[in-house]
């Protein structure tokens, strides 16, 4: 049976004091609505999802490759793919808002084994 779903009704998580987000997923895809705060870094990795990430508030800087040696700067209103495997990092630069999706779903956020996350 299919439902429809508000954001609203989804649970908050509060991932660290500096990150927040909700989960919506399926067997195939999940989005992902988040909040961070200022200075916030998602440590590099790697993923077998691909990834895209959209912005609505705040700017995210990016660093892509093992090397961190491509940098790209996302604004409120950019968007970008990301490829499966690609080790990227990203910092929060203001209060940032943005909604990732990724295929298939995060099944380490699902678990909890996120923890590269949470450190």
């Amino acid at each position: 049976m299919i439902e429809k779903i508000n954001w609203d009704d989804i649970p908050v998580e509060q991932v660290t004091p500096k990150m927040q987000r909700q989960l919506l997923y399926g067997e195939k895809v999940m989005v992902a609505r988040m909040k961070f705060k200022d200075g916030f870094l998602v440590p590099l990795h790697h993923h077998e999802n691909e990834q895209i990430t959209q912005v609505q508030k705040g700017t995210i800087k990016f660093w892509f490759g093992a090397q961190k040696d491509h940098v790209i700067e996302l604004h409120a209103g950019d968007s970008i793919v990301i490829p499966a495997n690609l080790p990227h990092e990203a910092l929060m630069v203001g209060d940032v808002e943005e909604t990732d999706t990724w295929a298939p779903p995060r099944l380490d956020w699902l678990d909890g084994t996120d923890d590269y996350l949470r450190k």
